[in-house]
């Protein structure tokens, strides 16, 4: 039965590593306990010992680990559920645990490698000990190695528990001893456990059956005899089969976890496990262990079990003593049983284990920095080359936007000597009939210096200087005298201009590059395949601008497209420019200011731009003169028609052809077109079941009319019948719709579900393009022209798209973000005029942008008053609500949420 119960405990230990492979949660593991003979034939005094240890192996699932910590130790403790992989608290990379290290499947072992990581080692413990300090934390969990086996002591990253342990573990003693500590703690606990446990052999839950069977084999053998042998042999046959199915298992994967708390008992030395106090003699043992673990790898966890067991009682495998007999026999002294017999630290050092080999070992360190060196130029080395590679290719760019602005410095200024001679020919012929301030304004728009155009400001300024220190007879003659005072009205007119333009100077320059990075752009893709081979003959090293240059030679154009851009920037730098502020040419005062419910919701001029209609949620239409608004200073402006609905109304929309119609939607869903000149609605269309947002008629057909609504449809509409001629059925609320200028077909949708949709009425089936890019939902849409067209959403943002870009159905690149309003909730309006956008921000201000550049050109801000006292208020709630261009002309009107209405004028 002796050679039972030594083949039953291994195969138990087995099971039980198994069993804890599976994640069975601490408390839930299996409780074995083997018998008082000592495997290995260790002597009875042993035996307790044995199964303490053994008990604490098999019952790894409720032992947590202390803190690896020691005194000038750095702190890297980490949570207890760490996992394989995650051993690098602490750690630099390409630092591993020396735990992992030594657990590696296949390890070869190195004799000089594992010399000289246990040398480190031991240089690290006595350290320690010359200062007093216990280690306790000799484990190679407490280890990282470097990629050039540097071994450096660092504090656990096992889990831990603060009921059990104590966060600092090594304090200084008097003569290396130290009271009892938690660090044993744990032992107590497992004896008490033993001498509780009745039978040999007890179970988790996790494992009954199969074990209640094996315990019932193993008990009733003395009692049957005739049962004893199949009983067995069935019950190993069980055995063998789970854990060679549990050991495949481990090999997949093994908890960290559960491995750390082994390595605890492997390394607590005899005396502590017996209670005693750590002393140095303890770290000593753990050395043992330690050098054992180097010298000796295993190919499965099962065989390494049984081995460290047998360590317990100084049994060494026959392959160490074989093959490492030297090794074998300073591990067998470091594991002495009794402490007093183990060697000191000084005599572990001084001894011929480690002196013999100290050539070798010194030679392995010199090459080792060696190739820490190496290793350390080579990164300094990839750092600098990194940074020499990204230098260059932002001094290559920097080149090709030099290139380009030289290019374009050089055309404008051939254009401003064509306009000076024109001009100077032209007052030849006219004998100098141009006024002064028409020559200004001429003159302003292409004054380009010379010689450096970085000095464009100071020359402007230091030019009438200049004339002055000239001869007195060119001071005094009248053409010169006529000129200077001509260049000092130029200087008057361009010095505001230059003071604006560098204020933004920053996001000029970006809608400069972007301007000309889409005509490079447009420029190559027509003609990527009309480059012939001579291209590949050139330089491979070629800018934007010498690419576009290249290619407008090729096609036989001085200059080819690369100056198209010209016209369209200058045009918008002046359009930018022309206007300083937004100037208040009248206040609409109307008679019912105290009414809670004056909010606008939306305003639109007539055909002819004579009259103006606001509506809103008080449920009126009213329609204005915008003359006498201007002209005439009343105590309250009265409406020339007002017609009032039956619910809140939400927008309107004048029809271009027919003077006296405008439509109508409101809250409740209804459609209507009204008839201004019978102050009445003629056709009422009851079809959307929700909030109509927006309607709007067609120029190219007066009598086709759209309107989006929440409940997702947009529904086509003709004047002249009962019901709706069409319906798109959107994906979410429709917020927007608007008909494109020179089509009755062409319809763009602004939806709740941030996109753009634009229809062929044609085919409704689905939309031609889909526009993506806003983030919220889109408010309004208004088109530019036939081609370009603005979106309006709760972003904070406007996004200018050209439909003639889209290459396929979705757009996702829009050509400007216009951006400095706020709008996040509310309806504020858009309306565009000549280029320029105008809409409202919640912050109780009129934004105007241009279509060129992303940041506001004009602002203004509606003051919050008191309408009894007429003192200011400060009322963030208040928002512009609603604006309209008055046609081609830069006079705008707006309102906001307290009905507040003003006639606005670029100035």
């Amino acid at each position: 039965m002796e050679g039972s119960s030594e083949s039953g405990h291994q195969k138990n230990s087995g099971n039980f590593r198994g069993a804890n492979a599976y994640g069975l949660p601490p408390g839930q593991g299996l409780r074995l306990r083997a018998g008082n003979k000592s495997l290995g034939g260790g002597g009875g005094g042993g035996g307790g010992s044995e199964d303490a240890v053994n008990d604490a192996e098999e019952r790894a699932g409720e032992l947590v680990l202390p803190h690896c910590g020691s005194a000038g130790v750095s702190s890297g403790v980490c949570r207890n559920d760490v996992g394989i992989g995650s051993v690098d608290c602490d750690m630099g990379r390409g630092d591993v645990s020396l735990r992992q290290w030594l657990d590696r499947q296949e390890r070869s072992v190195d004799h000089l490698e594992c010399l000289h990581i246990f040398r480190q080692i031991v240089e690290i413990i006595d350290i320690a000990h010359s200062q007093g300090i216990v280690v306790h934390n000799v484990r190679p969990s407490c280890f990282v190695m470097s990629a050039f086996s540097r071994v450096s002591f660092i504090e656990s990253c096992s889990g831990s528990d603060p009921d059990s342990f104590e966060n600092d573990l090594s304090s200084k003693v008097g003569g290396g001893q130290q009271s009892p500590s938690h660090s044993v703690h744990g032992v107590h606990k497992w004896r008490e456990r033993i001498s509780s446990e009745s039978s040999p052999l007890q179970i988790s839950p996790a494992g009954t059956s199969q074990r209640a069977s094996d315990t019932t084999c193993l008990q009733s053998s003395s009692i049957f005899p005739a049962c004893v042998s199949s009983s067995i042999k069935e019950a190993k046959e069980r055995k063998q089969d789970c854990r060679n199915h549990e050991l495949e298992e481990m090999k997949k994967q093994f908890p960290l976890k559960q491995t750390l708390i082994l390595e605890t008992s492997w390394y607590t030395s005899a005396e502590e496990v017996e209670g005693a106090s750590s002393s140095f003699s303890s770290d000593i043992y753990r050395l043992g262990i330690l050098l054992f673990e180097l010298f000796c790898p295993f190919n499965s966890m099962g065989e390494k079990l049984s081995n460290m067991s047998n360590l317990r009682h100084r049994v060494l495998p026959p392959q160490l003593l074989l093959k490492w007999p030297k090794e074998a026999s300073f591990c067998l002294w470091l594991l002495h049983p009794q402490p007093s017999t183990r060697p000191k630290m000084s005599e572990v050092l001084g001894s011929e284990f480690l002196k013999s080999p100290s050539h070798s070992l010194e030679e392995r360190e010199a090459a080792i920095k060696l190739r820490e060196e190496i290793e350390e130029h080579e990164l300094l080395l990839e750092f600098l080359a990194q940074m020499q590679q990204r230098k260059q290719e932002a001094a290559d760019k920097l080149q090709g936007t030099i290139y380009f602005l030289s290019s374009d410095i050089e055309e404008v200024m051939k254009r401003r000597s064509n306009t000076k001679i024109a001009e100077d020919a032209g007052s030849d012929m006219k004998g100098n009939d141009l006024s002064a301030t028409e020559k200004a304004e001429s003159t302003a728009v292409t004054l380009v210096k010379d010689e450096d155009l970085s000095g464009l400001s100071s020359r402007k300024r230091s030019r009438p200087n200049f004339h002055s220190h000239g001869n007195d007879e060119q001071d005094e003659d009248p053409a010169n005298v006529q000129k200077l005072n001509l260049r000092s009205e130029i200087q008057e007119i361009v010095s505001p201009k230059s003071s604006r333009m560098m204020k933004n100077f920053k996001k000029l320059e970006s809608a400069y590059f972007s301007t000309r990075s889409r005509l490079i752009e447009s420029t190559r893709l027509p003609n990527r395949r009309s480059q012939t081979s001579s291209n590949h003959r050139e330089s491979a090293v070629m800018t934007e601008g010498s690419s576009v240059d290249n290619l407008a030679c090729k096609q036989g154009h001085p200059g080819g497209r690369k100056n198209e851009w010209i016209n369209p920037f200058l045009e918008g730098l002046c359009k930018y420019l022309s206007f300083s502020k937004l100037r208040v040419k009248a206040d609409l005062k109307q008679g019912d200011l105290l009414n809670s419910s004056n909010l606008v919701c939306s305003l639109g001029f007539d055909r002819d731009r004579e009259f103006f209609a606001t509506a809103g949620v008080n449920r009126k239409i009213k329609i204005f003169e915008c003359e006498t608004i201007l002209n005439e200073d009343r105590d309250i402006h009265y409406p020339v028609v007002e017609m009032v609905s039956a619910s809140k109304l939400s927008s309107i929309c004048w029809n271009g052809y027919i003077k006296n119609q405008i439509a109508s939607s409101d809250f409740d869903g209804v459609v209507q077109v009204w008839d201004i000149a019978q102050s009445r609605a003629i056709t009422e269309m009851r079809e959307h079941e929700r909030r109509v947002w927006s309607v709007d008629f067609s120029l190219a057909d007066p009598t086709k009319l759209a309107s989006g609504s929440d409940d997702g449809a947009v529904k086509l509409w003709n004047t002249n019948q009962e019901r709706s001629i069409g319906t798109i059925k959107a994906m979410a609320n429709v917020c927007s719709v608007q008909f494109r200028p020179d089509s009755a077909h062409a319809l763009a949708i602004g939806s709740a579900d941030h996109r753009i949709y634009f229809y062929d009425l044609r085919n409704s089936r689905m939309p031609l393009y889909t526009l993506v890019g806003h983030t919220k939902t889109v408010s309004y849409v208004k088109f530019v022209d036939s081609k370009t067209l603005v979106s309006a959403s709760t972003d904070n943002s406007l996004k200018l798209w050209d439909l003639s870009t889209c290459t396929s159905r979705v757009l996702d690149n829009p050509i400007q973000t216009f951006t400095g309003h706020m709008n996040v909730k509310n309806f504020v309006g858009l309306s565009i005029y000549d280029g320029y956008i105008a809409t409202g921000s919640e912050t109780n201000e009129v934004f105007v942008y241009h279509k060129a550049f992303p940041m506001p050109v004009l602002s203004f801000r509606f003051s919050s008053t008191d309408p009894l006292s007429g003192l200011e208020l400060d009322d963030g709630s208040q928002f512009v609500s609603s604006v309209c261009w008055r046609g081609q002309s830069p006079t705008l009107v707006a309102a906001n949420s307290t009905g507040n209405i003003k006639l606005l004028e670029m100035v």
